[in-house]
């Protein structure tokens, strides 16, 4: 496996022998096994992937490449008795998917360890054509289910009640699980970026954010929409809207392969600013996503990363006003030489319900 390939070729570059991955979700990009228990060891020249009785049959059939061990003993017992086997003498390992205490057990073995950071992140932010097919595949996936929703955007509706029809018609699409529950904000709640669904009813002139994601082969997609209940004096709300969805824009018209993710954010982030509410946009721009909703790059002012073809994130700036609502629009991308490439379709005109 190529991914395992460009693994390997690290460990002569730090001088390793092996490398121990045990963050489940990279163990699952590089050996495909999609269970709740077991870890990788790559070697020079062999990789062997560990798990117990119970996920027996699932490894022969999703791990490919390695050889499988089905252990019933501790843990530390069978990484040391691995890298006897191998001549494994110095070994990395994830610094952020050890605990102390299994820190402290690996010592023990008088295996020579490195903690290393990133290094399967940065693997995982260049995605393949068989990852780019996954996520256009949960994008279609969450789209189709955010247009069935049309009909139960209503005044009066609750925002859990919809939320818990959303989830249903985005399983229905296909989805085996979804990336995270569902936002549905309406009115004040739409100014909190992460608000839950709750027993309020939607009103006239009320912003509702929605917020939520698809997924196909375990990639996910994520987006975001904003509409509004027709009202009286809903002329703020169209220009919050309005505002965000420029900001929007102009940080898609800039990226490019090889500009940093801040040059992005501050497309987005100085138009903001110039509206008058550079005070009410406080996180990110975007964000990577494919096994995980959350990933590299980060598409921020702090960040500096440079951004790559074939590099997947997600474009989106809000507006959050304390007491009165909020509105966000986001978008996925994918990274081509000159240009982003929208992986999302569905309108951002804004949709005035009633």
């Amino acid at each position: 496996m190529q991914k395992r390939a460009h693994l390997r070729k690290r460990l002569s570059e730090l001088k390793l022998d092996g490398f121990m991955v045990s963050n489940l979700t990279n163990v699952r990009y590089l050996s495909g096994f999609t269970g709740s228990s077991g870890f990788l060891i790559i070697a020079k020249k062999k990789s062997v992937f560990v798990t117990d009785f119970r996920y027996k049959e699932q490894a022969h059939h999703e791990v490919q490449g390695c050889i499988i061990r089905i252990s019933r003993r501790e843990r530390m017992k069978e990484i040391r008795d691995i890298c006897n086997e191998y001549g494994i003498k110095k070994l990395g390992f994830e610094e952020d998917a050890v605990s102390y205490g299994e820190y402290r057990k690996l010592f023990r073995t008088k295996i020579r360890l490195r903690p290393l950071s990133g290094e399967i992140e940065t693997l995982r932010i260049i995605k393949t054509k068989d990852e780019i097919a996954s996520i256009k595949k949960a994008v279609s996936r969450a789209e189709a289910a955010f247009r069935k929703l049309q009909p139960h955007m209503k005044e009066g509706a609750t925002e859990l009640k919809i939320a818990l029809k959303f989830e249903e018609l985005i399983k229905a699409e296909g989805c085996k699980l979804l990336p995270f529950g569902v936002i549905v904000a309406s009115g004040s709640m739409s100014a909190l970026p992460h608000a839950k669904p709750t027993g309020r009813r939607l009103k006239k002139g009320d912003l509702v954010v929605f917020d939520w994601g698809g997924e196909c082969n375990g990639y996910f997609s994520d987006m975001t929409r904003t509409v509004l209940l027709n009202g009286r004096n809903i002329a703020r709300q169209k220009k919050l809207y309005y505002t965000v969805l420029n900001a929007q824009k102009r940080a898609i018209s800039t990226v490019r392969s090889g500009l940093k993710t801040a040059i992005v954010d501050a497309a987005a982030r100085d138009y903001i600013e110039q509206q008058g509410y550079g005070d009410h946009f406080g996180h990110g721009t975007g964000h990577g996503v494919g096994l995980a909703v959350h990933e590299r790059p980060v598409v921020s002012w702090r960040n500096k990363e440079v951004i790559k073809n074939n590099m997947v994130f997600t474009i989106e700036p809000g507006i959050y006003i304390p007491g009165f609502g909020g509105v966000r629009i986001e978008d996925m991308i994918i990274v081509r030489q000159r240009r982003a490439e929208l992986l999302t379709s569905l309108p951002k005109r804004l949709k005035v319900i009633g």
